[in-house]
């Protein structure tokens, strides 16, 4: 976990503040003093109070100055921040892990985050989904339809300043319940964390973790397919897990049963001292819509109800809408709500693959850097300070490499030159297709915490 360091202190303001009091304290008592020697005498009736060679005194003392502001317009000045970065799928296609591939029979997947690596690492926690099984090299290294990726994968996203895998999602289960097992197993031996998916059914189902001393309360569900008895669930139409308690799903069949999960983990988070929180989804079965849909908006109400305060969605393979929500119940309550993250990196691409039939406009090579910060102020209260979303494209380069493409638009003159792109228009397009996705959620977003 990354900490920032604390904002450097305004001497100079403060000592330009106190020589100013020395010098009116100064100031004043000197006048004092000249004016008490030159009153002069009480006036009789009818006499002027002052003579036409002696000035007028002020008739009360000058108010006491200001103090100087914390913080620009009246805003509260933080004593803490935690910014939190999401990208969406590492959907790890066969692909993608022959483009790692190396001589020796090892994989590196380090090429793929090279330049996101500046804004993963400094940002306080970042965060990614990871579409792929770590099933070990018992079961064959592919994409669809049962993935598993080699272990490597984890040390790049590592390596690139990712602290947590979510690994709840609809292909978790695709090497079976062992490979549940082993991938939680293997993220977490290489110094990441997980969420959504667990080793037994005793682990806690929500992580509160310390970021910058806030504390920050985080859960992860996918949907399922059906379920053998609960906590043994079907996904992606695969063998029911053998046991019970290892993923944190939900039914969309039987959402009331959800509500009940969610509202019980947001007690508990809270409990445990969540200052703030945020709740991953993994919902569907829908993919390839560029609008949320009207059951994935009623669950996201109800989430906002609850009270979290983000949701993140995946699973489309496209970016969604970004929307701010407000609480039916406590109408002082809103909640930054973004559908879907897209895809961070995959081989759903227009050129080459069949997925293509599905969503043709190139939407599948688009994801973003999501990043919420959460501020602490000194009277302890936590408030979301800032939201801010950077587009991304995957580029498949002529040598083969997959890599993702960091879509900032104060460097858009910069995007050829600063990452060596091959079609830099297909960039800009895919740019202009994320924005039109979220640019409207996100004026508004900025606008409401701007006026609070």
């Amino acid at each position: 976990m990354r900490r920032r360091k604390p904002a450097p202190k305004q001497n100079l303001q403060q000592l330009a503040v106190l020589v100013l009091t020395l010098g009116l304290v100064l100031f004043f008592g000197i006048k004092s003093i000249v004016t008490a020697s030159n009153l002069p005498q009480r006036p009789q009736q009818g006499q002027s109070l002052s003579r036409p060679d002696t000035p007028q005194i002020a008739e009360t003392e000058p108010a006491p100055e200001e103090p100087a502001e914390t913080a620009p317009s009246g805003k509260r000045a933080p004593v803490a921040s935690a910014t939190i970065l999401s990208t969406g799928d590492v959907l790890m296609h066969k692909p993608l892990i022959e483009a790692a591939a190396r001589a020796d029979g090892t994989y590196d997947f380090s090429h793929m985050f090279r330049y996101i690596r500046e804004y993963v690492q400094k940002a306080d926690y970042a965060v990614a989904n990871l579409e792929t099984t770590l099933g070990g090299p018992g079961n064959p290294y592919q994409g669809a339809p049962a993935f598993n990726c080699p272990d490597s994968l984890v040390d790049a996203a590592r390596d690139a300043g990712f602290d947590l895998f979510l690994t709840a999602n609809n292909h978790c289960a695709d090497t079976g319940t062992a490979g549940v097992i082993r991938t939680v197993e293997t993220v977490r031996a290489k110094g990441m964390a997980t969420l959504g998916t667990n080793l037994n059914d005793e682990e806690n189902k929500y992580i509160v973790t310390d970021i910058n001393g806030i504390q920050v309360g985080m859960l992860c569900y996918t949907y399922a397919g059906a379920q053998k008895e609960e906590g043994r669930p079907s996904l992606n139409g695969g063998a029911y897990l053998s046991k019970k308690g290892l993923v944190c799903y939900y039914l969309n069949d039987n959402l009331d049963a959800f509500y009940q999960l969610a509202q019980s983990q947001f007690t508990q988070m809270k409990a445990a001292g969540a200052e703030a929180t945020v709740i991953y989804m993994h919902w569907g079965p829908e993919e390839y819509q560029l609008d949320a849909s009207i059951a994935k908006q009623m669950i996201a109400q109800k989430l906002c109800d609850i009270g979290y305060d983000v949701i993140i969605g995946g699973h489309p393979h496209v970016v969604e809408p970004l929307q701010l929500l407000t609480s039916t119940v406590d109408p002082e309550h809103k909640t930054v709500c973004l559908y879907s993250m897209g895809n961070a990196v995959s081989n759903q691409r227009v050129a080459i693959d069949a997925i293509a039939n599905s969503c043709p406009t190139g939407h599948t090579e688009d994801g973003v850097l999501f990043s919420v910060t959460f501020e602490k102020y000194d009277d302890g209260s936590v408030a979301l300070a800032q939201v801010d979303v950077i587009p991304t494209w995957v580029e498949l380069s002529s040598s083969q490499k997959y890599v993702v493409i960091p879509l900032e638009y104060a460097r858009q003159d910069s995007w050829g030159s600063l990452y060596s792109l091959e079609n830099a228009d297909s960039a800009k397009r895919s740019f202009d297709r994320t924005m039109a996705l979220v640019g409207g959620g996100l004026a508004e977003i900025r606008a409401y915490l701007s006026n609070e």
